[in-house]
C-alpha cells in the first residue's frame, strides 16, 4: 500500500510538473540585430569644409578633433607673422634706399651700399611673398583636412579587417619572402 501512496504521490508530482512551467509567449520569436546601423550624412564633410573655411580650425571643432585646433592656428599664426615681419622689414629697406636717393641719407644704414639696400629689399619681398603663400596654404589645407576627416569618420574601422607585414620562408630557394596579408574575420 505504501507503494502504492508513493507512486500515486510522483505522478501526481510529475503530472503537474506544466503547472510550474514558464508560460509561453503568444507571438512570432525575432532574432536580435547584431549590426548597428550607422546613419551616413552625405553633407558632414561638406559642413566641415564650410565651417573652416569660415573660421580655420572650426571644421576641425566640427569633427571633434580638437586637438588639429592649435597646429592649424601656429601653422597659419606663424606664416601670418613672418609676412608682416619681412614686410615691415621690406619697407624699413625700401624707405632708407629711398632717403638716400633723394639726399636725406638714414644713419641707422649708412654701413650698408645701394646695391646691399636693393638687394635687402629683394630678399625680404621674396620672402613675404612665400609667407603669404604660406598663410594661404595652411589656409586652404586647413578645409581639405576638415573635409577628408568629416569622410573618413563615416567609415566603419574595426578589428575584423587589418594589413600586417608578413615575412614567409620559400620553399624552394629558402630565402625569406615580404609581403602585406589582408585579413578579415568573420
Amino acid at each position: 500500500m505504501n507503494k502504492i501512496i508513493f507512486i500515486g504521490l510522483l505522478l501526481f508530482l510529475f503530472g503537474n510538473a506544466t503547472i510550474f512551467a514558464q508560460a509561453k509567449k503568444d507571438g512570432v520569436l525575432q532574432s536580435k540585430d547584431t549590426l548597428k546601423l550607422v546613419e551616413i550624412d552625405p553633407l558632414t564633410p561638406a559642413k566641415a569644409a564650410f565651417y573652416s573655411a569660415i573660421l580655420p580650425g572650426l571644421g576641425q571643432a566640427y569633427n571633434k578633433s580638437y586637438w588639429k585646433i592649435p597646429i592649424v592656428y601656429g601653422a597659419i599664426g606663424t606664416s601670418l607673422y613672418l609676412y608682416v615681419d619681412n614686410k615691415k622689414k621690406y619697407h624699413e629697406y625700401r624707405d632708407a634706399y629711398k632717403s638716400r636717393l633723394s639726399g636725406n641719407p638714414d644713419p641707422k644704414y649708412d654701413y650698408l651700399t645701394d646695391t646691399q639696400l636693393i638687394s635687402a629689399q629683394e630678399f625680404y619681398q621674396r620672402n613675404a611673398s612665400l609667407s603669404g603663400l604660406f598663410v594661404l596654404g595652411f589656409y586652404v589645407l586647413n578645409i581639405i583636412d576638415a573635409n577628408v576627416d568629416a569622410a573618413l569618420i563615416q567609415f566603419n574601422v574595426n578589428q575584423s579587417l587589418s594589413v600586417r607585414p608578413e615575412i614567409t620562408p620559400d620553399a624552394v630557394t629558402l630565402k625569406s619572402n615580404l609581403g602585406l596579408t589582408l585579413n578579415y574575420r568573420f
